[in-house]
């Protein structure tokens, strides 16, 4: 079973991954052209790869890793450190499907800086969650947070930072 899982797991996220780094390559493609057929046509091979494969990819990758959680009992510095990074591709991923909203309106365009920050980013995100993963780096969080992993110590922490401030009941 978790065999299994672990090769769901792995394709999903190359499919997501794939999809992620040529999202901005497809919104690069926008640039020069006018409305008509041209646009039509790169539309939906846009709206295909973010709506039908790699959104879907995303999806099953973070359940399939949630799965893994379970069965595997991750629970290391590491994991918590790649499930902030996998947080990030997940909100770039909707960075993208919020670029594409407004890409193929009337006056949509996407510059070159846009071109080349999202495609870093992604690219960045990407090998830093393989790296980790691989990697599995030790990760002492006594170093930098000596009291929040102890029983109570996320609300002693709160305390700390923000005082004593009630919060008002709704």
């Amino acid at each position: 079973m978790t065999t299994v899982l672990k090769f769901i797991h792995l394709a999903a996220i190359a499919v997501w991954s794939a999809g992620l780094l040529g999202l901005p390559f497809l919104f690069w493609q926008r640039r020069g052209l006018a409305a008509g057929a041209e646009l039509d046509r790169l539309h939906r091979i846009t709206r295909l790869v973010y709506v039908e494969l790699t959104s879907p990819a995303g999806f099953i990758a973070i359940a399939s890793g949630t799965g893994l959680i379970f069965l595997q009992a991750t629970f290391e510095e590491w994991f918590s450190l790649k499930m902030a990074l996998v947080g990030g591709m997940a909100m770039l991923h909707v960075v993208a499907g919020l670029v594409m909203m407004q890409l193929y309106t009337a006056k949509g365009r996407f510059g070159r800086l846009s071109f080349v920050s999202l495609t870093l980013a992604y690219a960045v995100l990407i090998t830093a969650v393989l790296w980790v993963v691989l990697a599995k780096p030790q990760i002492d969080s006594n170093a930098f947070a000596q009291q929040l992993f102890s029983p109570g110590g996320l609300g002693r922490w709160v305390h700390q930072s923000f005082g004593d401030t009630k919060m008002p009941m709704p």
